[in-house]
């Protein structure tokens, strides 16, 4: 039988708490939106650095391994899926559906990393091949460090859960996690369509 989030035995709402939750309504978005001005910087950096350099990967090297980060892609934007599906269950009082799919979210992510060190480790070249290397390595390990930091917000709102009357005042943080695993999962589409594709 599922728990419903405010049981009989919850504390009952803690009023001091809404404020925090509308400063994190607020400010998180604010800084998603300072994290994409990073991101579009990066973008059209590279994409100048490309353009201006049509021999762009070192000699001996005709382009990165597409079907691997293909599959790590298709991990990735299905793990958005299972936040969704979360989020919806966190919304219905089915806690006990919220945590496994929340876990599995955070299980997906970590597969990912896991995933991007191996390619790093079978990369033809170095960080040192020139700006290939340089903004690789720059872009996806950028990239990597949101991810680690979604898996380990993806933990703490998991282990949260697991207190009782934690989300009677709102899950905004829930909200907020789901919005930057979401945030992550769209850098990742471009950097896969400007790094491996183009």
């Amino acid at each position: 039988m599922e728990s419903p989030i405010d049981s009989r035995n919850s504390p009952p709402k803690n009023l001091n708490s809404m404020p925090k939750q509308d400063n994190l309504a607020f400010g998180f978005p604010v800084f998603l939106l300072s994290e994409s001005v990073i991101f579009v910087s990066f973008f059209v950096t590279y994409a100048l650095l490309r353009w201006k350099n049509p021999n762009w990967f070192p000699l001996g090297v005709s382009g990165l391994d597409i079907p691997r980060a293909a599959i790590n892609t298709v991990i990735l934007v299905a793990s958005s899926g299972v936040i969704y599906f979360a989020e919806r269950a966190l919304d219905r009082h089915q806690l006990i559906k919220f945590r496994r799919l929340w876990l599995l979210t955070a299980a997906m992510g970590a597969v990912f990393l896991i995933g991007q060190v191996l390619e790093w480790r079978n990369m033809p070249f170095g960080l040192d091949a020139g700006l290939a290397g340089a903004t690789f390595y720059l872009l996806t390990g950028f990239h990597g460090m949101h991810v680690f930091t979604g898996v380990v917000l993806l933990l703490y709102m998991y282990f949260r859960s697991l207190v009782p009357g934690n989300y009677n005042a709102g899950h905004q943080g829930v909200s907020a996690v789901s919005l930057f695993w979401h945030f992550v999962d769209l850098i990742w589409i471009i950097l896969f369509l400007l790094l491996y594709v183009w």
